[in-house]
């Protein structure tokens, strides 16, 4: 019996070979320009974040330069001699706006200092025209928050919450429980005049879009503000 040589590829088998390749190829160069568009796409919103973050605290940084120094500034008209222990106090503010504030995160026991510091000084100012009531609860130990992010809501009590012929209540509470915060501060409504000191707050607004930007899907910010009351409570998870 003879032997029929194998019949060599013809046209078709070559083509089907080609239009194989040709797809594997394709296919290889799909996905190749697919993760280059979304690594510079992560790359232009991170830019964008970070350009966003520093022009909300371009904006808040001389907020609260501008309405601690009016604190100061009313002490000093009245001539208390607690003006040096304030001017003493807003040293170490604007030590820590300096130095801390243009990061991402700081040790939120440095914050709580700040804090602290802003409310004595208020304090000072407002002597016992107002009641006042500041507690933190739990560890600080080991965790970080955004700086100056906690303050805006604080300052909003003081600038709205404070009349010397009215009966002027503020209270403050921080609680920590894991790497859980919660915030609390309400104030009485009180009759304020406007002034500029008052018209200067960009701080709540700016403050939104930071928790928005920071902390997504990490914080809950609930506010209730009728004809009696004005109340936040945030609450944030911690870095």
């Amino acid at each position: 019996m003879s032997m029929v040589p194998p019949r060599p590829p013809g046209d078709n088998f070559i083509l089907h070979k080609i239009g194989s390749n040709l797809f594997l190829f394709m296919i290889v160069l799909f996905f190749s320009l697919m993760l280059r568009i979304s690594t510079q796409w992560k790359k232009t919103e991170e830019e964008k974040l970070s350009a966003e973050l520093s022009y909300l605290k371009a904006q808040i940084n001389p907020h609260f330069l501008f309405n601690t120094l009016n604190s100061i500034y009313s002490l000093a008209i009245q001539k208390s001699d607690d003006t040096a222990a304030a001017v003493v106090k807003l040293s170490g503010m604007m030590r820590y706006v300096i130095s801390e504030a243009h990061k991402d995160f700081v040790p939120l026991e440095k914050e709580i200092i700040y804090l602290r510091s802003y409310i004595e000084l208020q304090q000072i100012r407002f002597g016992n025209s107002i009641v006042l009531s500041f507690s933190v609860t739990g560890n600080t130990e080991g965790k970080s928050i955004a700086p100056l992010v906690l303050i805006p809501f604080i300052e909003n009590a003081f600038k709205h919450g404070v009349n010397a012929e009215e009966d002027s209540n503020i209270q403050v509470t921080i609680s920590i429980i894991g790497q859980e915060l919660v915030l609390s501060v309400i104030n009485k409504r009180v009759f304020v005049r406007p002034s500029e000191e008052n018209k200067s707050g960009l701080g709540i607004d700016n403050t939104r879009n930071r928790l928005r930007l920071l902390y997504p899907l990490r914080h809950k910010l609930s506010i209730i503000d009728n004809s009696d009351y004005f109340s936040v409570v945030l609450e944030l998870t911690l870095k």
